[in-house]
């Protein structure tokens, strides 16, 4: 019983955390998304639902961004949640349920793939209380609402079963982890380096069974329930447009007063495609087994981040296990670790994330420190750019460190009941 009092006790932070706190602006589309979906509306036409909720901060709420598989559950959650009870904290909680449960499902699965690499059984523990109890995941998910975490699940579970050759659930996997976030498109290129060399058919196999399941989840449901797909289409741009976040161009709106790239600068948004394909020629690796499918993906999901214009908080998440997971099997400083996650959530205090968490709970307190921070609003984005500088280069370092493609399994052996990710 001993054993589980840690996996209980995250469970109870992780509750308290989603019933109290939800992000103002993504909780908020996330209810409306629920119960626009629930009552058999589009989630991407947005209306006022003040009325809806009894509350005046749902007068102005913006559609979802999604695509259609995470709606369809936040209309599922809608109606067994806020339309028997209808009491928004009850409502946040049950929107977080998803995402709790897969946090829990991510710090088994990464400690399962250390126990299967030959990491100690203290290694893969560490890992395991690391994911239940790592601040920055909890804050980002529990806390805020977005639900990273599932996809980080999806995709090192689909890494997972293609090692093991299990090429139709692989391509399943990695296919819903798309579908729920376009994030893991590199691993789409992961997936083309480990096969290459195959028969062609297996890789006919796979990325067709990865394009037939993309395509149904995409478009299934704007046929089934005929949602309009004009307001997508006129907004397509709009993460190539935005700078925002842990970017290399977070300084736009400190220089220009506004987040929105000029003109044709929104081409810059399209510089992770050249640097994708440039990295993807230079990774070297050194044989066909789940640690290159890990460090590679590390590597490449990595460049993406490194070269987009947008990356939230919250899309850090899925390169936390891959980096855990290498740092525990002696791969990577374990130093880097711990930037990969504080940072981020350094990050999000200049940002005012961690302020606008307070929505469910602490309206009125939330205001009040919003306002107080746009007092300081100049310091505030020159200490985020700050931030975003360590976090280039560690991605970068890391980049690299991958990129170099050293063999790790030579010594491994000798040293595997001396590694530990706590130094």
């Amino acid at each position: 019983m001993r054993k589980h009092v840690p996996l209980f006790l995250s469970i109870g932070v992780q509750l308290i955390l989603a019933f109290f706190l939800g992000h103002v602006y993504d909780i908020r589309v996330f209810m409306a998304t629920g119960y626009l979906v629930g009552t058999g509306q589009s989630p991407y036409i947005a209306q006022n639902l003040s009325a809806v909720f009894h509350n005046s901060a749902f007068q102005s709420v913006a559609s979802v961004g999604d695509f259609p598989p995470w709606p369809l559950i936040l209309g599922l959650v809608y109606l067994i949640s806020y339309k028997l009870i209808p009491n928004l904290l009850l409502y946040n909680l049950a929107i977080k349920i998803p995402i709790v449960t897969a946090n829990i499902g991510l710090a088994y699965l990464t400690a399962n793939i250390l126990s299967k690499l030959g990491a100690a059984e203290k290694v893969a523990h560490q890992a395991w209380i690391f994911l239940l109890f790592n601040p920055f995941l909890l804050y980002a998910t529990s806390a805020w609402g977005q639900f990273d975490s599932l996809v980080a699940l999806l995709s090192l579970l689909a890494l997972l079963r293609l090692s093991e050759e299990k090429l139709t659930s692989s391509a399943i996997l990695l296919a819903l982890a798309f579908i729920f976030k376009p994030t893991v498109l590199p691993l789409i290129l992961v997936v083309f380096i480990y096969l290459r060399g195959r028969p062609f058919r297996l890789m006919f196999q796979y990325f067709s069974i990865l394009f037939v399941f993309s395509f149904v989840l995409l478009v299934g449901p704007f046929v089934i329930f005929r949602w309009d797909t004009t307001p997508i289409l006129q907004h397509w741009n709009f993460h190539f447009s935005v700078a925002d976040g842990l970017s290399y161009a977070t300084f736009l709106e400190l220089i220009k007063g506004s987040d929105q790239i000029p003109s044709l600068g929104w081409l810059a948004g399209l510089l992770w495609a050249p640097a994708l394909v440039i990295a993807m020629f230079a990774l070297k690796p050194d044989g066909e087994g789940l640690l290159d499918l890990l460090k590679n993906s590390a590597a490449l999901i990595l460049v993406f981040f490194l070269f987009q214009v947008r990356v939230t908080e919250p899309n850090t998440i899925l390169i936390l296990p891959l980096v855990l997971i290498l740092a525990s099997m002696g791969a990577l400083d374990p130093r880097v670790l711990t930037a990969v996650w504080i940072l981020p959530m350094i990050f999000g205090f200049f940002n005012t994330s961690m302020f606008q968490l307070l929505f469910p709970s602490m309206p009125i307190l939330m205001d009040r420190l919003l306002q107080l921070s746009d007092v300081f609003r100049t310091a505030r984005l020159v200490l985020r750019i700050i931030v975003v500088i360590p976090w280039l280069y560690t991605g970068g370092w890391i980049v690299l460190s991958c990129l170099k493609g050293n063999r790790i399994a030579g010594d491994f052996e000798k040293r595997k009941d001396t590694l530990s990710i706590w130094k």
